[in-house]
């Protein structure tokens, strides 16, 4: 699997194809944020905006191959492993990204409420940050897998069903990427930082078997 990894990180950092999602999320994070911001709620838009981020570079990275060169991979490691290590690929690209992020928002935020009465500790803050980041990167990079080969093809049609994704992953209450964040706005506004325990339990083995049900697609559909 070192390899399979070691082989889709050279094929996306030479496609240069991780720039424009990477360039998108830095942009979201300065002028959505900037400085001066109160903490937590900075948290919770610098992990929202991985959502996007997460979903356009597994899509990247599910579709780089030339299909001569995806079929070699599959007959040589399985079509399993080659498509889980491609989805890998992705969620490891975005890491980087979210603890930049994370680090971003704890060097020039408010450590204050958002009515600025009361003092945000920046420890806790900033675990209850990284942890938001965290679900938001796995259920980005599980979206992802869904809304491109080998469950749709095409250009149109998956690029659509990601941003629906996303806005599905924000919006309802009972998704662990939305509680992260309401649950961040939520303690903005009493000064309080509480880890999120539950979302982040259930985001790790919802994401594991989307990527699990996708990759053994992947072998069905040769």
């Amino acid at each position: 699997m070192i390899a399979l990894l070691r082989y889709q990180a050279a094929l996306l950092l030479g496609s240069h194809r991780w720039l424009p999602p990477i360039l998108l999320y830095a942009g979201f994070l300065v002028v959505g944020i900037g400085t001066g911001s109160p903490v937590l709620d900075a948290f919770a838009f610098a992990a929202a905006a991985l959502l996007p981020l997460t979903v356009w570079l597994t899509r990247v990275c599910v579709t780089n191959e030339p299909p001569a060169a995806r079929s070699c991979a599959a007959a040589a490691v399985g079509p399993v492993r080659a498509h889980l290590a491609a989805v890998l690929t992705a969620a490891l690209a975005a890491l980087p990204p979210a603890l930049a992020g994370t680090a971003f928002v704890a060097l020039f935020s408010d450590r204050r409420s958002n009515d600025h009465q009361v003092t945000v500790a920046l420890l806790p803050a900033t675990a209850c940050g990284l942890a938001a980041a965290v679900v938001c990167l796995l259920l980005g990079t599980a979206v992802g897998a869904v809304c491109n080969r080998p469950v749709l093809h095409g250009t149109a049609l998956p690029v659509c069903a990601g941003l629906l994704g996303c806005v599905l992953l924000v919006v309802p209450a009972l998704s662990p990427a939305s509680a992260v964040v309401r649950g961040l706005v939520a303690g903005s506004m009493s000064g309080t930082a509480e880890m999120p325990w539950l979302p982040l339990a259930a985001a790790i083995p919802i994401s594991a078997a989307v990527v699990a049900a996708v990759c053994h697609l992947a072998a069905r559909r040769g």
